[in-house]
């Protein structure tokens, strides 16, 4: 079947509505398309794993959950795509897988649908068997033998006697798990089985890179061991060198189906002069007869071979060193064409007449700049020091005795009074009191009333007066006290004499 499938369409539409955009992306780089999971896909996940929020067990279900369907294009993308994020994802995701019991149990997986199926379902098999073994090795020895430190600062290399004959066996173990996928050039017949090829052939290069570098150690220490230690050691290096055909093999079928030949490393056999040396020591140890060799000899020989193992172990790191300059480039490809696209999405936005620093619009008018007026500040000089030596009658409007219109304000005694004038620019008071209290004729003032509401006008006016009935006072200040105490006089019975 090529292409999504109906169910993949239903599956990720669930997941789309539950929110749960780890399972649909899941769902997505595993659909029933015969390619590889497409690299967005794996590379959101791969994001997924860095970050903390995200539930790295619930991701790890969602693969093993897909692995139980029934269509060999399903389960072999799932089994790639775990592969995929154990290599580049987060160590934290291998730790977890690292932690479980079982990982995938696919012994038995068989898709019956076609002969297509039963070609692929054999691939699978293997190929679950490897990453069960790759996570069994990490919770042995708490790291990943192809992402381990190499050179002669190295794990592999610095690792004492001991630890180094319990790991080698480990390497050897994950190392027969990926040979054993055993897959000819014609048998990589579409995207799905080239995928998961083209993982194993990585960490192939990796983890025999890690294997080589632990056998150098163990030659370099061989002749100082114990016999019990020597005869562990004389098995494993027979071991390895039966892997470095196998491994040999294997990379020549990489090379058949179209890797760079630079991207396949060189193997430098050691010369078979250094097995027989192994075994004469091991002889000499259980008391056998053997030749006669000189130390200068033994030394000469093991030199060799280290020089050889270790021409292998250069080729490796090239290689290594060129697939990440390789990703480095295509990462800054990748930036590159995403930072074109931003400008190109920019550049078709409609343009509006604004700054980078004003979000609204300055064509219809200008903003003004003045500075906010603080209501609550204290009256400041124009040097900016306080004004200490005003009195309390700074404070105060000017009153002028010839008033101005103004707006009216509130009096005590209910209404609205008379006008206030506007404040002059003077602080100082001046008031007249001859005006006020009438000893000044030709500045004297009267009231005026017009319906309840006081007007100024001038005493010495000769026009006639408008007086109404309903005046509440009928001539000016000095006319009102005059008759008030002229009423008073006639009321207590006094005569003016």
């Amino acid at each position: 079947m090529s292409g999504q499938s109906i169910t993949d369409r239903i599956t990720a539409a669930q997941h789309s509505v539950t929110g749960s955009a780890v399972s649909k992306t899941v769902c997505k780089a595993t659909t029933h398309e015969i390619m590889g999971p497409k690299k967005k896909h794996l590379d959101y996940l791969i994001h997924c794993t860095n970050e903390m929020n995200v539930n790295i067990p619930q991701l790890a279900d969602s693969l093993f959950e897909r692995t139980t369907n029934t269509s060999w294009v399903v389960v072999f993308k799932s089994l790639i795509t775990t592969h995929h994020l154990m290599v580049y994802g987060n160590e934290r995701f291998v730790q977890y897988l690292a932690s479980r019991n079982t990982l995938f149990n696919l012994s038995n997986f068989l898709d019956k649908s076609g002969l297509q199926g039963y070609d692929m379902s054999t691939f699978i098999r293997r190929y679950s068997r490897y990453l069960n073994e790759k996570a069994v090795s990490y919770r042995q020895v708490a790291f990943d033998f192809t992402k381990v430190k190499r050179g002669v600062d190295g794990v592999m290399r610095t690792m004492n006697t001991e630890k180094l004959l319990k790991t080698i066996p480990i390497i050897q173990n994950q190392m027969d798990a990926l040979l054993d996928f055993n897959v000819n050039a014609n048998e990589l017949t579409n995207g799905v089985i080239n995928a998961a090829f083209m993982l194993l052939f990585k960490d192939s290069i990796r983890l025999f890179a890690a294997y080589n570098e632990g056998i150098i150690n163990l030659l370099e220490k061989y002749f100082d061991m114990k016999k019990v230690q020597c005869k562990e050691g004389l098995d494993i290096y027979k071991k390895f060198l039966t892997r470095m055909t196998r491994i040999s093999e294997f990379l020549k079928v990489a090379e058949q189906v179209g890797i760079d030949r630079g991207d396949i490393p060189d193997l430098s056999q050691a010369p078979s002069s250094l097995l027989d040396a192994l075994e004469q020591h091991l002889a000499s140890l259980e008391g056998k007869k053997v030749k006669d060799s000189t130390a200068a000899s033994r030394a000469s020989t093991l030199s060799n071979a280290v020089s050889s193992l270790a021409n292998t172990g250069m080729s490796f790191t090239k290689v290594d060193e060129r697939e990440k300059q390789a990703a480095l480039e295509e990462e800054q490809a990748r930036l590159k064409a995403l930072k074109e696209q931003r400008l190109k999405e920019l550049s078709k936005r409609p343009s509006f007449a604004t700054t980078d620093t004003s979000p609204v619009s300055t064509t219809a008018a200008s903003i003004s700049t003045a500075p906010a007026i603080d209501l609550f500040s204290t009256p400041s000089c124009s040097n900016g020091a306080l004004k200490m030596e005003s009195d309390l009658f700074d404070l105060q409007t000017t009153f002028q005795p010839s008033m101005q219109p103004g707006p009216s304000v509130a009096t005590p005694w209910g209404g609205y009074g008379a006008q206030v004038p506007p404040p002059q620019s003077t602080g100082e008071l001046h008031v007249d009191f001859e005006s006020v209290f009438g000893n000044k004729a030709a500045s004297s003032s009267s009231l005026d009333t017009d319906g309840g509401i006081l007007k100024p006008t001038l005493a010495g006016s000769n026009q006639p007066s408008t007086q109404h009935p309903e005046k509440l006072v009928s001539d000016d200040l000095d006319s009102s006290l005059a008759n008030l105490v002229g009423n008073l006089g006639i009321g207590n019975g006094t005569t003016k004499k």
